[in-house]
């Protein structure tokens, strides 16, 4: 089925059926946000260019990001909603860090903000998972050619820089051998030691792994803005608290695992508890009193 003919079946979805939303993108998102939440919303989603997206900060810290992730996503969508004057807005932005277990492991949570200037709503997806995010200070040839077969180049693109990690000189987008070789001798001739720092491009488009979390985060937007609030029925009713207290299957003590989700509106006052309905006892591994 063509992409015209699902936005003609799905127009009449509510409420976004037949909505031009806008999205403010150089790096290729639409190829994975476009797909997800144009069949599931009914909706198309409209490229909007004429902004240079690395103004608001970039993964090479030659511009830094001013404000919180939400911010930049939201900040993203509200300039793609202002030049092509739609009423709806979308935007996705990255970080990368640490995992949140053991801190060893690089991670990469991703962002897709979604404003709707009718209903005074936002809507947030959320997805996060192992990243492809790496760098090196390379004395020779042999180091970087080494990172890049460890980092999955060409699929995953380079930046290097001559010296260290600080240099502004800057070349982004290697995604072929050839040019990775000329990239590292031009920045070894740079290099007062003839070192010369290599990392991962971490822009959507050049971050196959990264681009994968984003389809995934909008999955999760589809599935939010699916859901309607029983009140008033604005989309977008959605877990907002979490309550702890499952009972151990052994003692009965109240654990730490997830007895039950309250889930609420973006705009009306309305909660509802949801008690658990997979399970109605921990695991003893998991109760503080059983295994202390």
């Amino acid at each position: 089925m063509t992409r015209e003919r699902r936005l003609r079946e799905s127009a009449g979805s509510f409420p976004y059926g037949g909505r031009r939303v806008a999205l403010l993108t150089q790096h290729g998102k639409e190829r994975v946000i476009a797909p997800v939440l144009e069949p599931s919303l009914g909706c198309r989603i409209e490229r909007v260019e004429g902004f240079d997206t690395d103004r608001l900060g970039t993964f090479t810290r030659d511009i830094p990001r001013d404000g919180t992730q939400l911010e930049a996503a939201r900040k993203k969508a509200r300039i793609g909603m202002a030049l092509s004057g739609m009423r709806y807005g979308l935007a996705s932005e990255g970080s990368f860090g640490p995992d949140p277990f053991a801190g060893l492991f690089p991670w990469n949570l991703e962002l897709v903000v979604f404003v709707d200037d009718l209903l005074g709503i936002e809507v947030v997806g959320v997805a996060q998972g192992p990243a492809m995010s790496a760098h090196r200070l390379a004395e020779d040839w042999t180091a970087v050619e080494e990172f890049a077969r460890a980092n999955d180049f060409p699929k995953h693109q380079l930046v290097l820089r001559p010296q260290s990690e600080d240099d502004p000189r800057i070349r982004k987008g290697i995604a072929d051998w050839s040019t990775l070789e000329a990239a590292y001798a031009w920045a070894a001739r740079q290099s007062a030691g003839g070192r010369v720092f290599v990392e991962t491009d971490l822009r959507a488009h050049a971050n196959p792994t990264r681009m994968d979390n984003i389809r995934r985060a909008a999955g999760d937007l589809a599935k939010k803005l699916a859901s309607p609030c029983p009140a008033c029925g604005t989309p977008g009713f959605w877990i907002v608290e979490r309550i702890a207290g499952l009972p151990c299957s052994d003692c009965g003590t109240p654990t730490r695992e997830i007895r039950a989700d309250v889930h609420g509106c973006v705009k009306c006052p309305h909660r509802e508890r949801r008690e658990r309905t997979d399970r109605q006892h921990a695991d003893p591994g998991r109760c503080d009193y059983c295994n202390p």
